[in-house]
């Protein structure tokens, strides 16, 4: 397909501008995506407002976006998964598929992975898109595009349920209860979880959490007292002594030290504490003999692997709704205003959407 499309583009932190591109054309195992809806995810929110993350810097124009959902515009020759005018969700990275990670499953971790919005690669704010097949799920008529570009967080949620892991009866405490937040409550509470506390500043952010179902919530203005309150609600329950009260999992997703130390803090002993979240500093102290006293399995996550399948299936079975996490939509020409409604969300604003196909 010849032509030029619209893309919103990072020209420098805090600068976006609506500029035109050509319409790129498949390789051989490609798709070309008509692109449908994309999240306003944290990252996006990182790079417009500080220009890198981490190692990954901002030196060239870059399109942002990640969290998407297309509409299958052309095939590239040996693509023979999909058909045009497919509806999908496009996972955003692609792997070597040789190397040892790719071998074993936890293609996450290849070296060689090429993932959307993260520089030097162009992401997902534009019309088109030229992206590997084997990365691109068909969805059910049923779905909206809103729940397809949703499958993004879905699996970071997923993956972290999976490594924690979350079994039948768990305890859990989710600390910050943003998007992925409130999806790692849906997808705990799906995967069998009996006790899901929230903790998060936001009183309208805690009252969703109520409804994704987590059964108790902490307005935790005082991060430091929320362990102890989280202990106290496990030990209520159980009986347990003080000493060893805690819930079997906690995730930090929302990427502060404050809550990273609480999280470690509330799980039981032989318990586990997934860090999801990302803090701007990568120094964090933590209280080791604490953690190593009572074997605490403390595990990292990066993205996800094999979880596209499963969460389009977990949704299609009514299990979780990943749409219910949006709030708000904007077009692609409004892409600038998104970014900054997310970096300083007002309350009631949990997902922001754009909206490129109109």
């Amino acid at each position: 397909m010849a032509g030029t499309m619209k893309a919103a583009v990072l020209l420098g932190k805090g600068k976006v501008a609506i500029e035109d591109r050509p319409i790129p054309s498949p390789k051989a195992n490609e798709v070309l995506l008509k692109i449908q809806r994309v999240g306003v995810c944290g990252s996006d929110v990182h790079y417009y407002t500080h220009g890198r993350i981490g190692q990954f810097v901002v030196k060239e124009p870059l399109i942002l976006g990640h969290e998407a959902s297309a509409t299958v515009a052309g095939l590239g020759r040996d693509v023979k998964n999909l058909s045009e005018g497919d509806r999908v969700a496009i996972e955003p990275g692609y792997t070597c598929r040789t190397c040892r990670y790719c071998k074993s499953g936890l293609y996450n971790l290849c070296p060689e992975v090429v993932f959307l919005a993260t520089p030097p690669v162009d992401g997902a704010f534009c019309q088109y898109l030229a992206w590997p097949a084997d990365f691109v799920f068909k969805v059910p008529e049923a779905m909206t595009f809103d729940q397809a570009a949703m499958m993004e967080p879905t699996a970071v949620a997923l993956w972290s349920c999976r490594r924690a892991p979350i079994q039948a009866g768990a305890s859990v405490a989710v600390f910050g209860a943003g998007p992925i937040g409130a999806m790692t409550i849906q997808v705990a509470r799906a995967l069998g979880a009996a006790t899901i506390i929230a903790v998060d500043l936001d009183d309208w952010r805690l009252e969703q959490a109520e409804r994704f179902g987590a059964r108790y919530t902490i307005n935790a203005r005082r991060i430091e007292d929320s362990a102890e309150t989280i202990r106290t609600l496990i030990q209520e329950q159980t009986g347990e002594p003080s000493t060893t009260a805690g819930v079997d999992v906690a995730f930090e997703t929302a990427g502060a030290v404050a809550t990273t130390r609480a999280a470690l803090a509330s799980v039981r002993p032989a318990g586990s504490a997934m860090l999801v979240g990302l803090p701007p500093d990568p120094q964090v102290a933590l209280d080791i003999v604490s953690a190593a006293s009572r074997e605490l399995q403390i595990k990292g996550q990066f993205r996800y692997a094999n979880c596209y399948p499963p969460s389009i299936a977990l949704a299609e079975s009514g299990a979780i709704d990943p749409g219910a996490i949006v709030t708000h939509h904007l077009p692609l020409e409004k892409a600038e205003e998104a970014l900054q409604m997310s970096a300083s969300p007002e309350p009631g604003t949990l997902k922001i959407i754009i909206n490129v196909a109109g």
